[in-house]
């Protein structure tokens, strides 16, 4: 008798996902089975659903690359991890390993890298298959629904921060405080450095302050960036924009001291409004941050396991999808939903 597993396919893009009973899969040599115990729900998994990517997934396929869970099963020649390893599958799900951007620790851009919940099928399912080498190690006393949210929108951010370059003391902005921002603010404090945090909603701005941002901006009141220029003494010294808008792009930019760095990881749909004289003028770098790699995923983690960085987020069944989907697109998610497979 086949033993099944539940899972949320993508069928069509653009439709409602389809749960399904699907073959629970056999991991082949160097592949590793891992069993679901909570998958973080990111606005890439909408984005993959929809189709709204030059390079789209293949149908069907199952999204989600915040997947944690046990190691059950390992196919041949497997050392990297063992039988009951806590592990997460996440977005860089594989690469080459021999090419220049490999062997330079950039291997989310290896021209062969491969995406969980894109060309990979991801978490939204009771097991996952995953690569043993590209795996992310959860530290012991990490929860699987804490740690969901970190091997995506966690080292994001945290990459982003490092790509600003900003020193301890300094000043960053952190642009939108939603599921990347709400984590930003928190490794930006960690890092030692001083936190502006813009968007458009005083609530998120007021979590804002209580995770430690030391100014706030609202930037659908007055000029947000004279007021951040204002109170960061002359512009931030890093600014690193998550929120999907274009107008926060444009403004991340006038936010930028001079000689500072403007990291973008948001990814709205439109061509960027770059301000050329004010990049060239004020010796402006604009620079574009994509995942981590795995020592920064490391790093992520051990912020978190020694309880300086806290994912805010709520627990939902996979059941939940599409109506999570609907929430996600309508900004209705402050933070991070989680799914919970604990129940099944």
């Amino acid at each position: 008798m086949t033993r099944t597993m539940q899972a949320a396919v993508v069928e069509q893009f653009g439709k409602p996902l389809a749960l399904r009973e699907l073959a629970i899969p056999t991991p082949g040599p160097g592949q590793i089975l891992v069993k679901t115990e909570a998958c973080g729900v990111c606005h890439t998994d909408l984005h993959a659903a929809n189709g709204d990517w030059p390079v789209k997934p293949s149908l069907p396929f199952t999204p989600g690359h915040e997947g944690i869970g046990l190691v059950v099963a390992l196919g041949a020649g497997v050392t990297a991890v063992k039988e009951g390893d806590r592990v997460g599958v996440p977005w860089l799900y594989s690469a080459c390993g021999h090419c220049e951007y490999c062997l330079a620790a950039r291997e989310p851009v290896c021209a062969e890298a491969q995406f969980g919940g894109y060309t990979k099928n991801g978490g939204f399912a009771e097991y996952i298959v995953a690569d043993p080498n590209y795996v992310a190690h959860i530290p012991a006393g990490l929860a699987a629904d804490a740690a969901a949210p970190l091997i995506c929108a966690g080292i994001t951010s945290y990459k982003g921060i490092k790509e600003t370059q900003a020193k301890p003391g300094e000043w960053v902005v952190i642009s939108g405080v939603g599921g990347l921002g709400h984590l930003g603010i928190q490794y930006a404090k960690a890092m030692g450095l001083h936190v502006c945090a813009v968007d458009v909603d005083d609530g998120k701005l007021a979590h804002a302050k209580r995770l430690g941002a030391d100014a706030t901006v609202n930037a659908l009141h007055g000029d947000a960036v004279a007021e951040v220029v204002k109170a960061t003494g002359g512009g931030a010294h890093g600014v690193l924009i998550t929120a999907p808008s274009l107008a926060a792009f444009k403004q991340g930019v006038g936010m930028t001291r001079k000689f500072g760095t403007c990291v973008l990881v948001g990814l709205p749909p439109g061509e960027f409004p770059t301000p050329l004289f004010d990049v060239v003028a004020n010796c402006i770098t604009i620079r574009g941050s994509f995942v981590g790699n795995r020592r920064d995923m490391a790093e992520a983690l051990a912020f978190a396991a020694d309880g300086k960085v806290k994912a805010d987020f709520e627990l939902q069944p996979l059941s939940a999808i599409n109506d999570v989907f609907k929430r996600l697109a309508h900004g209705q998610v402050p933070s991070r939903v989680v799914l919970d497979f604990s129940h099944r």
